[in-house]
């Protein structure tokens, strides 16, 4: 065990504050060497995730491989070495101390990273724990200030207790620092602090059931057939090629010349819901690896999710640090009367592109629309999300997109069409342009705003619908934009920005327009209210 959690655990059951023995811990650390399997993951996993990148010297490299077997072997120790250096160097580099309510992280073999936080400028703090390291009592504990990705520090082998304790330590800094510019006492704060784990109150729990519905509700099939566009011939030759070893012509099977309509129906829907299941599964199984054993808490002004069943995760988000509330529904949602809540803290548009970037945020998945109600109540106690009227956008944002878009496109290519003799193009080029026509249509139903004294609401979507709600003086930007259309027809399109992300609202009449950012600005400069 290392001197700092060594030092700490002995203190553990003392009276004295933990910045006091935290003080003590000056000198450089080493990790426990257990956190060498963090970083042999942290390198397949990186690995995988630019599979891509080595695809054609993979598939280059085979040839050469199949005719030259003998160099499987030197080939495959040098990769193994090269595994194995890295992952150690990783970990040999890898330092931190804990000094004067600071925490210092030095890491990096070839590209050298030192990252020194003050505790108090600490904003976030999240402890995940991947399941190689639930048998030996270690997490990693994860770090950020003001949501910048360069000032991310994340310690990747701690003992449980000593992370928990360090927790609680950047935790109580982090309100003594906002109660000394508020003039409350210091003393108060830290008791009030030390009496946390037993004012901890639970919000909401998501069961098996709730997450089945969240796998099947959100079930992004489309990525995955993008993804194996480039194999669906092989995918398809290979499925037949299996049903004629089973004895089955499937391609006789799939002959419909001489078959009524009901029964090509059927089998089209046959085949869809065999194509979609293992998707499907795919989705509940993510579902429920992601967020089993939900529990959203409460603790004063810190919100806390823990989920997780391969790793545990525990998020930790200020109420200060909430930038943006986001009630989304697709249309399955909508069918099943079901809800995701989404809580958008500061770092949220950094990360939202990142492949942890949901087991970081806080989201509620699957919740019916009494729970959501609660739970935006409980941040946002006079919000009127779901009450209040939305203005629509103009009806020109139709005229543009169908009118001068896609009607002037599908002319021209029926024309072309045509012209070549191959009208029977049409019969997919129609219906692709009525299906885009009716997504356009639905989107200037489903576009909206609305403000009051305090907050700003937009609603959006296509067959399902997003509310989006977020106070005024957390804006941090403001722009007007108009395009020749918009300036002839005395419109404008307005991006208000925010730490987790820009919300647009287009096509709005330039009077509302500049009305609206008036107001924004005035509230800003006149609230006096820190966005973080």
């Amino acid at each position: 065990m290392d001197k700092s959690t060594e030092t700490l655990n002995n203190n553990s059951d003392a009276t004295t504050q933990p910045s006091e023995t935290i003080k003590n811990t000056k000198d450089w650390q080493r990790i426990s060497p257990i956190a060498i399997i963090y970083f042999l993951a942290k390198f397949v996993a990186g690995f995988l995730s630019n599979i891509l990148v080595f695809l054609p010297a993979l598939y280059i490299g085979y040839d050469n491989f199949i005719a030259y077997p003998h160099l499987w072997l030197p080939i495959g120790l040098g990769v193994l070495a090269v595994i194995i250096t890295s992952t150690f160097l990783s970990f040999y580099f890898f330092q931190y101390r804990l000094y004067q309510d600071h925490i210092e992280i030095r890491s990096g073999v070839i590209s050298k990273k030192y990252v020194n936080l003050p505790f108090a400028k600490i904003q976030n703090v999240k402890l995940e724990q991947p399941i190689y390291y639930r048998p030996f009592g270690f997490t990693c504990l994860q770090l950020d200030t003001a949501g910048s990705a360069k000032q991310e520090a994340k310690v990747v082998a701690l003992k449980i207790d000593f992370a928990e304790q360090l927790k609680k330590e950047i935790l109580v800094q982090h309100q003594v620092a906002h109660s000394t510019i508020a003039g409350e006492s210091t003393n108060t704060v830290k008791d009030s602090t030390s009496n946390n784990k037993n004012n901890e109150v639970i919000l909401n729990t998501r069961g098996i059931t709730d997450l089945v519905i969240h796998g099947i509700t959100n079930n992004r099939i489309w990525i995955f057939m993008g993804g194996l566009a480039p194999f669906l011939d092989d995918f398809g030759r290979y499925i037949i090629e299996f049903f004629n070893g089973l004895g089955i012509d499937l391609e006789k099977f799939l002959t419909f010349s001489d078959k009524p309509m009901w029964q090509i129906g059927l089998y089209a829907l046959t085949l869809t819901f065999i194509i979609l299941l293992p998707f499907t599964l795919f989705s509940i199984a993510g579902s429920i690896i992601t967020f089993y054993n939900f529990t959203l808490s409460k603790v004063d002004d810190r919100y806390i999710r823990r989920s997780g069943l391969l790793t545990k995760y525990e998020v930790i988000m200020r109420l200060s640090r909430l930038q943006m509330v986001v009630r989304q529904q697709d249309w399955l949602d909508v069918i099943l009367k079901r809800i995701n809540l989404k809580f958008e803290q500061s770092n949220s548009a950094l990360n939202q592109y990142q492949a942890s970037a949901q087991n970081s945020r806080i989201i509620v998945p699957s919740i019916n629309p009494n729970e959501c109600l609660t739970l935006i109540n409980d941040v946002y106690p006079n919000n009127k999300m779901m009450s209040i009227d939305y203005h629509r956008i103009s009806k020109r944002f139709l005229l543009r997109n169908i009118g001068y878009i896609l009607s002037p496109m599908f002319i021209l290519l029926s024309v072309l069409f045509i012209t070549l003799d191959k009208a029977n193009f049409l019969m997919v080029l129609t219906p692709s342009y009525l299906f885009m026509s009716v997504l356009v249509f639905m989107r200037w139903l489903r576009w909206g705003y609305a403000k009051d004294d305090d907050l700003i609401y937009i609603r959006k979507g296509y067959f399902g619908v997003d509310y989006t709600c977020f106070p005024i003086f957390k804006t941090q930007q403001v722009q007007c934009k108009q395009s020749w259309f918009q300036e002839r027809h005395q419109l404008s399109s307005i991006r208000i920005v925010l730490a987790a992300g820009a919300q647009d609202i287009p096509f709005i009449k330039q009077k509302l327009a500049y009305q609206l950012l008036d107001d924004v600005l005035y509230q800003v400069e006149s609230s006096q209210k820190s966005w973080m």
